[in-house]
């Protein structure tokens, strides 16, 4: 596909797209603009609205879900898809046929966050946000962007929901938490700009998400409204801090969230996707934001307890949102949008703002130009050896270590101690021993209750304990029957201690008598393996807490291990 550089000065509806790599095919502004203007002539006043909307689409259900998506397609004019669970075969092969049978070719967008493996099978995932989080070289964050700008380039897909600029205050964050880069403002802001430049490199858009700022609630969206409590002044300076600098360096889109912003919102209730002063006057004016502005997805319960299918929809465009995401019911909200516009409620002139803008994101992603996805060799384009190489230098670089009391790091093949392995948890652990067990004589101590375990390993100089989630993506404390195994063993022998989770898994733990503690974040093989390598002096620990575990081990701390 062919890419372009966006240059000169747009229109106000046309603005504040980022510049896509450019190549030999360069196109002066007004050729988008020819484009975009001679598309919206021609488009019916149904055909405008239905631009305005993003529907769900599955490559994994059956046909009556596609029969569906096509009939949107065919008969009311949709600008666009945002795919969710499939493959990536199954999804390209969709996208063909649903591109075929559009007037105008679909925005096609996907939640990418760690890559597309989020949604898709039989494609590569990248490290969590929290563990990029932990990384100092942001230059390797900008490299991730662009390999994920790749794939979802190869697969058609113009737009990522990506990333996640919340800034995670709250360690009980139950939806935000390890999506999150961490809790320092100048860092995930840092991190953001690293990850939106590679991905937008690669004439992908980005979207930074969930405006005003998710990440200090306590109650999921999806489910209820969440409250954010904090004054103007703490949102002005905190969660709107990467917000600035990502507008100021032309993100494409900005995704509102369904939260409660009393400060913010003088309405009792009003989500803020719904919220004309939050959408409009501080996002598009004092924010100054051009680009594309989406809603989270309508079907949430945030929003969608608020008003009835349509309804919202309405009430989101009148707000100033310019694409209404993932809604419940897209032919009634098309009817509602149309009934308002003869009824001026909406003008022609705000119509016309949105529709444009949406174009004119089409045209940089050289829609204007759209041709079907090479489905063959796409698995293997998806899935090359690259992927891993990038993977474990951010794993490498991620890993950190938070205490080393009395230089129990590293552990050398020489040492004459005798060592114990107890693996708590629900994950696996065979690739962390067994690259120990390569340097290391070890025993694996395994027995049916606390008090045999305590016993045994009183024969032991030291004891590696590695907690390994199944579910590493969840920020919940470790169970309070291994937090009380843990402080028990911790009394009585030397304990080398890798959590394969969120630091968030110790918040609750006693740390005071643990001589080395080990966060790897992510229990993959791949973790298991590198964390194991860098405990036998192998590779050395650069990592920095993203977020705080506790008031002595707080956010940028670590600890630099080296040979």
């Amino acid at each position: 596909m062919n890419k372009i550089l966006v240059t000169g000065i747009l229109s106000l509806f046309l603005l504040g797209v980022f510049p896509l790599k450019d190549n030999n095919d360069f196109k002066p502004t007004n050729t988008k603009t020819q484009w975009v203007d001679s598309i919206y002539k021609n488009m019916s006043l149904e055909e405008k609205v239905g631009h305005l909307f993003m529907v769900a689409s599955y490559s994994n259900r059956d046909k009556s879900h596609v029969d569906s998506i096509q009939n949107l397609i065919k008969n009311y004019g949709i600008g666009g898809l945002i795919f969710f669970q499939g493959g990536p075969v199954r999804q390209a092969n969709l996208t063909n046929v649903y591109q075929s049978m559009a007037k105008v070719p679909l925005l096609i967008g996907m939640d990418a966050e760690w890559g597309l493996n989020m949604r898709l099978d039989s494609t590569s995932r990248f490290p969590f946000n929290m563990t990029l989080g932990a990384i100092k070289n942001d230059s390797l964050i900008k490299r991730i962007g662009q390999q994920i700008g790749r794939h979802c380039k190869r697969l058609g897909v113009h737009l990522n929901f990506a990333p996640v600029v919340d800034i995670n205050t709250n360690s009980n964050n139950p939806i935000i938490g390890v999506r999150s880069f961490g809790e320092d403002k100048l860092n995930v802001t840092n991190k953001a700009l690293a990850f939106t430049e590679g991905l937008q490199s690669e004439g992908v858009l980005a979207c930074a998400k969930h405006f005003p700022g998710h990440g200090d609630t306590a109650t999921d969206s999806h489910k209820t409204l969440p409250t954010v409590a904090f004054s103007k002044d703490r949102i002005d300076s905190l969660e709107l801090y990467p917000y600035k600098a990502l507008i100021k360096m032309n993100i494409a889109g900005v995704m509102v969230a369904h939260l409660n912003v009393p400060s913010l919102e003088q309405i009792d209730g009003l989500p803020s996707s719904l919220s004309f002063n939050i959408v409009s006057n501080i996002l598009k004016q004092q924010l100054a934001f051009k680009g594309l502005v989406f809603t989270d997805a309508l079907n949430m319960k945030g929003a969608a307890n608020y008003k009835e299918p349509g309804d919202i929809d309405l009430a989101a465009f009148k707000a100033g949102n310019d694409v209404l995401l993932f809604t419940e019911n897209a032919p009634k909200a098309i009817s509602k949008i149309i009934e308002a516009y003869k009824n001026n409620e909406i003008t022609e002139e705000r119509l016309a703002h949105s529709v444009k803008k949406i174009l004119g994101a089409k045209y940089d992603v050289n829609l204007n130009q759209f041709t079907q996805i090479e489905t063959n060799g796409l698995v293997e384009d998806l899935n090359k050896y690259s992927n891993i190489i990038i993977n474990k230098e951010a794993i490498s670089k991620a890993i950190t270590v938070v205490k080393n009391e009395a230089l129990s790091l590293p552990i050398y093949a020489s040492t004459q101690e005798k060592i114990a392995f107890l693996k708590l948890g629900d994950g696996h652990s065979e690739a962390f021993l067994a690259v120990l067990k390569s340097d290391l004589t070890i025993d694996e101590i395994t027995a049916d209750s606390h008090k045999k375990i305590v016993k045994e390993l009183k024969n032991y100089d030291k004891v590696i304990i590695g907690y390994h989630r199944l579910k590493y993506r969840e920020t919940k404390p470790i169970s309070n029957e291994d937090k009380i195994l843990i402080e028990t063993i911790s009394k009585n022998n030397e304990v080398i201690l890798n959590v394969f989770a969120s630091q968030y898994s110790l918040k609750e733990l006693t740390l005071k008598n643990i001589e080395g503690i080990i966060i790897s974040y992510e229990n993959s093989e791949l973790a298991q393996s590198i964390s194991a390598q860098m405990m036998l002096g192998n590779i050395n620990a650069y990592g920095k807490l993203p977020a705080s575990i506790n008031d002595d081990f707080q956010q940028n701390y670590g600890l630099e291990i080296k040979n």
